[in-house]
């Protein structure tokens, strides 16, 4: 089955996300096509690695994850099509790559399938679409690339760390409106050492304990955890922690750690 996914900022007012589909389809009728999410702000690519890397491994080995973002045509910016854990990976090398994975990839290529001039300004549905498409259906990086072995690097902002304190950063809202840190969960267990610890954010907001799931706090109460991301979350259970918080993207938090 070749199963194609698609994380884009294309939205969903424009025609633009039904001219993916349609293109694909119309190569690869029996395509199964997966929505990951159209709603990445605007050529925000950690917005984008961010998503992508908490859910492409939920999906079966030999997938195709096909990247729309800040993909428009220039000269200077190269088309890419890797492998990585077994799942493939078809983009713009804008540095989106060195934020997604952990490792490096398996294998690399610069795509070298000749532009429609009619799709200059949306390779996606011309390019992308032939370099997944082509690998939906099993056949090799090297047959629509020349191997590489170098990516765009983009670096993100990391924690601060010190003895007894983690300073962060807001990286993520979700739909539900919870706030999503930079703060792993393997960071923040390192530094913390079975201490107390205090959750600073805003100028007085406070949180000193850290729950297993949303509705451990009454309703309308502010909780902190670790989602599914493995990322430190404030919420309130129930409520919109961001709009009720005042908590947006690069708004810093801080973890104090007790004696």
């Amino acid at each position: 089955m070749a199963i194609i996914t698609l994380t884009t900022d294309l939205g969903s007012k424009d025609f633009y996300q039904a001219a993916l589909k349609g293109s694909i389809l119309t190569i690869l009728p029996t395509a199964t096509i997966v929505d990951i999410t159209h709603e990445v702000p605007s050529f925000n690519i950690s917005y984008a690695a961010f998503v992508l890397k908490n859910v492409y491994h939920y999906f079966p080995k030999g997938t195709v994850h096909l990247i729309g973002i800040d993909s428009v045509f220039s000269e200077n910016t190269k088309y890419i099509g890797l492998k990585y854990h077994d799942h493939y990976f078809v983009g713009a090398d804008n540095g989106i790559f060195s934020l997604l994975f952990d490792g490096k990839p398996d294998e690399i290529v610069e795509l070298n399938i000749m532009q429609d001039l009619k799709y200059l300004h949306f390779p996606l549905v011309d390019i992308f679409v032939k370099a997944a498409i082509h690998l939906a259906k099993g056949g090799k990086l090297k047959d629509i690339g020349l191997p590489t072995a170098n990516i765009e690097e983009k670096m993100l902002l990391n924690p601060v760390i010190e003895q007894d304190m983690i300073r962060g950063s807001v990286i993520y809202i979700d739909t539900f409106c919870n706030v999503i840190t930079n703060i792993t969960k393997e960071l923040f267990t390192k530094i913390q050492r079975n201490r107390d610890f205090t959750l600073f954010f805003r100028k007085s907001e406070t949180i000193t304990q850290l729950s297993w799931h949303y509705n451990e706090v009454s309703e309308g109460e502010k909780l902190c955890l670790f989602g599914i991301s493995n990322h430190l979350e404030i919420a309130i259970n129930k409520g919109k922690a961001s709009g009720l918080l005042g908590l947006h993207l690069g708004d810093i938090v801080r973890i104090q750690f007790h004696p």
